[in-house]
């Protein structure tokens, strides 16, 4: 790793100017836990280095009746430390409590978890079952892109050059939601999932009016499984159904064999896991603790 600018803008204009003159040669850091591993692994050959955590669009935090608006660059704990957070978006703290050590939840951030872009990343499948909206700002002026369509390859996403994502936005859970998120890892903590699952639901006289399945570490990208999703909607949350949307979320996946499991055990996973989570959320819809 050889030596690079470090700059720190002030705006998201600032920041944008400064990644568009850059190009491939710039990135982002917020927390940091990612991009300085990978410079000094060779994965990028940097000029310089962009810290936004001085830019206050990236570092706000606020809850009010309409969502949740989550800058890019605020740190995991601040997120699991806000009681109306862990009251209103269950599925957000599950990840946001697992992602890396309490040292490292002091720096690491959703946005920078979804800019890495990792197909095994736990911040981005909670994301897309909380219909999430990232919002970007580059040279040709800002856009909104929902989460399940933000990643388009391992370590890769939609952001053009010049662009930031500057904020994470969730629409205020209607009544009856409920949210969960579940990996399976070797060890207890700090390790990379193996498989995992987000799932929503919202429930309406013991009927599933709506629901959103995501899972991570088993294709490319994480995965919106739009079609065992809507096998629930419309239908009570028995054990029966629910086992029938977990065969859906595991045929979706794709994984592949590689030294942390096979392509049967991820899928035996997902099913397992889809399973929990819905149950999960059924159960923290339903008031549960």
């Amino acid at each position: 790793m050889h030596p690079f600018s470090y700059m720190a803008p002030a705006t998201v204009d600032e920041a944008v100017s400064l990644l568009a003159e850059y190009g491939d040669r710039a990135r982002c850091i917020a927390g940091g836990t990612d991009i300085l591993v990978q410079a000094r692994g060779g994965r990028y050959d940097l000029e310089a280095i962009v810290d936004v955590k001085k830019i206050p669009e990236l570092m706000a935090l606020e809850v009010d009746a309409r969502g949740l608006n989550i800058g890019a660059a605020v740190p995991c704990c601040r997120i699991y430390e806000d009681q109306d957070i862990r009251a209103g978006y269950p599925g957000l703290i599950d990840a946001a409590e697992l992602i890396g050590g309490i040292q490292i939840q002091s720096r690491a951030s959703l946005g920078g978890n979804l800019c890495n872009s990792a197909p095994s990343a736990d911040g981005i499948p909670p994301l897309i079952v909380h219909s999430a909206v990232a919002h970007i700002s580059g040279p040709k002026g800002n856009r909104q892109v929902p989460v399940e369509q933000f990643c388009s390859g391992p370590g890769q996403n939609v952001l053009d050059r010049g662009e930031i994502l500057v904020s994470l936005y969730i629409p205020n859970p209607t009544s009856g939601f409920g949210a969960s998120y579940e990996r399976f890892i070797p060890r207890n903590e700090m390790d990379i999932a193996v498989a995992a699952v987000g799932s929503s639901v919202v429930l309406a006289n013991g009927t599933i009016e709506s629901a959103r399945i995501a899972l991570a570490s088993v294709a490319p990208t994480p995965v919106f499984a739009v079609e065992a999703a809507k096998s629930l909607i419309g239908k009570a949350a028995t054990d029966t159904n629910i086992q029938a949307a977990s065969s859906l979320a595991a045929a979706a996946a794709s994984p592949i064999n590689d030294m942390r499991g096979t392509i049967s055990q991820r899928k035996h996973l997902i099913g397992v896991l889809t399973q929990r989570t819905l149950n999960k959320g059924i159960s923290r819809a339903q008031g549960a603790s």
